[in-house]
């Protein structure tokens, strides 16, 4: 089973809304989105679910404590190195307010309204797409539904 989806990657993202509707939003320090703002995001680890992976990554990149409200959007895509890159954007409610920004991977981490960051040249395409979203339209987290003991999942969780 490793062999076979060794080439596909799966990654989460948070679209965090504060009470001011202002965007947690990161500019990154490497990759694709160098310069650009972006929702926090990262991969997700084998011993993690989806959603336990966004709360990892928005904390470990912003120091934010977060609860995660429901799946918002899929970005697929097929990179020309031949992986299947696909990521699980979530919508989140922020439960702290300091902002502590990892500095490895990150030039800065911040709120910030979206109409200011529409006008900011260096927001990413996802950002753009997001822009006209309706909180209203998520699929929310089911959890304690037992898919049958046959296939062996120490976690599992539903969004619909």
């Amino acid at each position: 089973m490793r062999e076979r989806c060794k080439d596909v990657w799966l990654a989460v993202s948070g679209m965090v809304i504060n009470e001011q509707g202002e965007w947690l939003i990161v500019k990154k320090k490497y990759g694709g989105l160098k310069g650009k703002w972006s929702f926090p995001a990262g991969f997700v680890k084998s011993d993690e679910t989806v959603d336990e992976a966004v709360i990892r990554e928005i904390k470990e990149e912003t120091g934010i404590d977060i609860e995660v409200l429901g799946l918002i959007g899929v970005r697929s895509g097929v990179l020309s190195i031949g992986c299947s890159d696909n990521m699980l954007i979530f919508l989140c409610k922020p439960v702290s307010s300091e902002i502590v920004t990892q500095t490895e991977e990150l030039y800065e981490a911040r709120f910030m309204h979206p109409e200011q960051l529409m006008k900011d040249e260096n927001r990413s395409v996802l950002l753009e797409q997001f822009r006209h979203f309706d909180t209203n339209d998520i699929k929310e987290v089911i959890n304690g539904v037992n898919p049958g003991n046959h296939f062996g999942y120490l976690s599992y969780k539903l969004f619909v």
